[in-house]
């Protein structure tokens, strides 16, 4: 059915042009029609209507990386042993967590994170995910979860030699059955749990699909100490040198601990960043700085929450002092991820996502101070409706097409055995 949304203000998110509009949006057109009054009578038996009178109407949002896999983590007890850096983390928190995941944990986790990602206004999830107990078919358990809810992805398998090799030959294989039928990434942890051949076999499987590598790069200054042990260079080297920033599609995320060297390497590739803040500041690793990296960046949640605009703004706040963030900038790096999709002709993102935000300022909106409405007004709190691919996902605040509840409620009861089972 189509959508017809009258009286919007609408705001263009590419010009930032703020206009009244009354919107045709349809779910087999990736375009949006502009609408006149005179013009509205003739749609209104064949067309679902929402009256946005009072209301900003503009594109959604997506999320440059995402892991689905940690929402059952939210309140979960301490570790056996306190982590004292980085890698403990990883190894005492994610890596004990990812190893208990299965089919169930792993549906339940895609399920709740697809109705915050949608709630939040985002309609598209680029997603790295970890099961390493559990890699065949896990992928297409994420998409199937994804696809309930209504939002489109672009996922991955997290490809890592830290449980083994026949455990990596499972996440290069479970790759290569997805992507074969799906529009996908590959997927590896991060370059020191990465074996030269387990790269290799990855960067074949991204050069024989055509796809890009998704791999996080230089969180922490362990990633680079181990990787100039073992290979004698630094972690952007060997990954460029291995043929994996060969591909426009390719994600690098995080890139906190950097040379200028590496940072021109990337620069000078078709690849893209994403950066991490609040992950950054919770895991204590430092700060991201995109100065020498050029303008290929954007954000993401790293699985902290699922609400890319939180992380736009706290990215702008702590960027303050560490990276040359402007306010136009943090716009842009928001914005960068549909860039990203639609040079690389993943489906899912058109002109028929869109949010509607009851965003009642007591200031006026204009397109020259529209930045100071983005950082220091609207939030995902003001989002009332949310549109995936021409289809109302979130109707009055509410999830339309799966019971919320219902998963909520089993949700609550997944976390409790995976805690036990931790």
């Amino acid at each position: 059915m189509d959508l017809l949304l009258k009286n919007a203000v609408y705001i263009d998110w590419q010009t930032l042009e703020i206009s009244k509009r009354n919107i045709l949006v349809r779910q087999d057109i990736a375009d949006i029609q502009f609408i006149k009054a005179t013009e509205i009578k003739t749609h209104d038996r064949d067309t679902e209507v929402l009256d946005c009178s009072g209301k900003l109407v503009t594109k959604s949002f997506a999320i440059g990386h995402h892991h689905a896999y940690s929402a059952l983590a939210r309140g979960m007890g301490a570790p056996k042993k306190k982590p004292e850096n980085f890698h403990e983390i990883l190894q005492y928190v994610w890596w004990t967590l990812d190893k208990h995941l299965d089919a169930e944990l792993i549906e339940s986790s895609a399920l709740v994170t697809a109705m915050a990602c949608a709630k939040a206004g985002s309609t598209f999830i680029i997603d790295h995910h970890a099961s390493p107990f559990a890699v065949r078919g896990s992928l297409e358990i994420i998409a199937k979860a994804f696809e309930q809810v209504g939002v489109s992805h672009l996922l991955c398998y997290e490809i890592s030699d830290r449980d083994g090799t026949v455990i990596a030959r499972e996440g290069l294989d479970e790759t290569e059955s997805y992507i074969r039928h799906h529009q996908g990434l590959v997927g590896l942890h991060a370059s020191f749990t990465v074996s030269n051949d387990t790269l290799k076999q990855a960067v074949k499987i991204m050069q024989k699909h055509k796809s890009g590598i998704h791999i996080h790069v230089a969180e922490d200054p362990y990633d680079q100490e181990r990787c100039l042990k073992e290979h004698g260079k630094r972690v952007v080297g060997r990954l460029s040198e291995a043929g994996v920033l060969n591909s426009p599609q390719t994600i690098l995320v995080h890139c906190l601990h950097l040379d200028m060297n590496e940072k021109e390497i990337i620069r000078s590739s078709p690849a893209w960043v994403v950066q991490n803040c609040e992950s950054n500041l919770n895991n204590n690793v430092g700060y991201f700085n995109g100065s020498g990296l050029g303008e290929k960046i954007m954000h993401g949640t790293d699985g902290m929450h699922s609400d890319i605009l939180r992380s736009a703004r706290a990215a702008f706040f702590v960027g303050q002092r560490f990276d040359n963030i402007k306010d136009e900038s943090a716009y842009r790096r928001l914005r960068n991820v549909h860039h990203y999709l639609s040079h690389n002709n993943f489906k899912g993102d058109g002109d028929n996502n869109l949010i509607v935000l009851d965003y009642d300022t007591p200031t006026p909106l204009t397109r020259e101070n529209f930045f100071g409405h983005f950082l220091f007004g609207i939030t995902s709190n003001h989002i009332t409706d949310v549109i995936s691919g021409g289809r109302l996902i979130v109707r009055d605040r509410k999830i339309t097409t799966v019971d919320e509840q219902a998963i909520l409620k089993e949700s609550r009861k997944q976390a409790e055995r995976l805690w036990k089972s931790i």
